[in-house]
């Protein structure tokens, strides 16, 4: 006998104007005030600007003339999302190179804040079972490399003949949500802006981050604001060992010693503890060296918790290939900025939309579905259940509870 076909409810607004409701229409215009953009509108308003670029974000729009005509062809449709008006194409252009990005950061923030207040749940991690042994918030930090155009090179060189914007982030792995981000471009070095990336963190909270951020000095401030940190040693550390750990019982644990820096004048935390471990990396087993200031964490518990480090390079991952960060609208500094921001408030909407509608399958289904009916009047939510209710096993994004495991004592 054929499974019945469920039809989702229809609804008096159509999908778009649905995940835009989510976004506080008020604050969008505080902010325009406040930035600067609203003096640099006239008959495309900000509000209009925000609409434009998330409907880019959410059909995939591949340039100013496709994301323009679609607009135009169903600007009736559009017009009930709050008054929102189709631009043209050097409309667009110019509000992208002349508007401020720093109203998209904010609008960013701004309603991330909202969801969060509107759903307490939905910044909160969920505790289940005796592996959730780590109750302090656990921060991931790494950056991601944008390839731009050669258009971009005079703001934007990467290498001789390559251009590149780079976006640094602090996640939360309890949430999986971004708690700081920085847009800029490729050149300058990922420690460079190290201690921007950790400045709010809160003693006794974890930050884990590759060693491409290690800076001795910022380690020694870490541990003297009390948040522990674990990372990888540097090929070309020169260190003395201070004194050696028990043996683990875990024959991958090769080495667990107390070690400080040779060079006794360069700023460092007094102690740090060296784990050499086998971990697991893409089925693989390979031979690492970790880095702490925690010394009564079992060594296992330290290589573990580096692994929950590798979710960001998956959330990474995500958005790179299924929002559109791959052809920008525009090849100066402030329009790229505008849209890597605005994919970032489409990610938190559709998160948040996954959070109401309790989705189980993959956040790529979540998005084909959602930009197949976008000018659908369907109920969003609704049309949601209906999709998740089919069978297997599916995780939105990495599991949060792999941030917590046994043998952390």
């Amino acid at each position: 006998m054929k499974n019945k076909k469920i039809k989702p409810t229809r609804s008096n607004f159509n999908t778009l104007r649905q995940i835009c409701n989510y976004i506080p229409h008020y604050e969008v215009s505080t902010i325009a005030r406040e930035t600067g953009a609203e003096d640099k509108s006239r008959t495309f308003q900000p509000w209009s600007h925000v609409v434009s670029l998330g409907y880019a974000q959410l059909s995939h729009s591949i340039g100013l003339n496709d994301l323009c005509d679609s607009l135009q062809l169903h600007s009736g449709p559009l017009s009930s999302i709050r008054g929102a008006t189709a631009p043209s194409r050097n409309g667009l252009s110019h509000a992208n190179r002349e508007r401020p990005a720093e109203m998209a950061e904010q609008v960013f923030w701004r309603t991330l804040e909202h969801l969060k207040e509107q759903s307490p749940g939905f910044a909160g991690g969920k505790g289940r079972g005796p592996a959730f042994r780590f109750k302090m918030p656990i921060h991931v930090i790494d950056s991601t490399t944008m390839e731009l155009v050669a258009n971009c090179m005079d703001w934007a060189k990467h290498r001789r003949r390559k251009a590149a914007a780079k976006t640094h982030m602090r996640l939360n792995l309890q949430s999986l949500l971004p708690s700081f981000v920085i847009v800029d471009t490729a050149a300058e070095h990922d420690n460079k802006r190290a201690r921007e990336l950790c400045a709010e963190l809160k003693s006794g909270e974890i930050a884990l981050f590759d060693k491409g951020y290690v800076d001795y000095g910022h380690l020694k401030d870490l541990h003297e604001r009390g948040v522990f940190w674990v990372t990888r040693a540097k090929d070309n550390m020169a260190y003395e060992v201070i004194k050696k750990m028990p043996k683990s019982k875990d024959e991958k644990i090769l080495k667990d010693e107390i070690v400080v820096l040779s060079n006794p004048n360069k700023p460092a935390p007094e102690l740090m503890r060296r784990i050499v471990a086998i971990v697991e990396v893409d089925g693989e087993e390979r031979e690492m060296t970790f880095l702490t200031n925690n010394l009564e964490w079992s060594p296992r518990s330290v290589a573990d918790l580096y692994r929950c480090r590798w979710q960001i390079e998956v959330f990474f991952k995500q958005i790179k290939q299924t929002l559109q960060l791959a052809d920008f609208l525009g090849h100066n500094a402030n329009a790229v900025r505008w849209q890597v921001w605005t994919a970032l408030l489409v990610y938190v909407l559709l998160r948040y939309l996954s959070y109401l509608s309790k989705w189980a399958h993959s956040f790529t289904r979540l998005f084909t579905i959602l930009r197949a009916v976008l000018w659908e009047k369907v109920d969003l939510l609704k049309l949601l259940a209906c999709y998740g209710t089919a069978g297997g096993s599916f995780r939105n994004l990495a599991r949060p509870e792999q941030a917590y495991f046994p043998g952390f004592l």
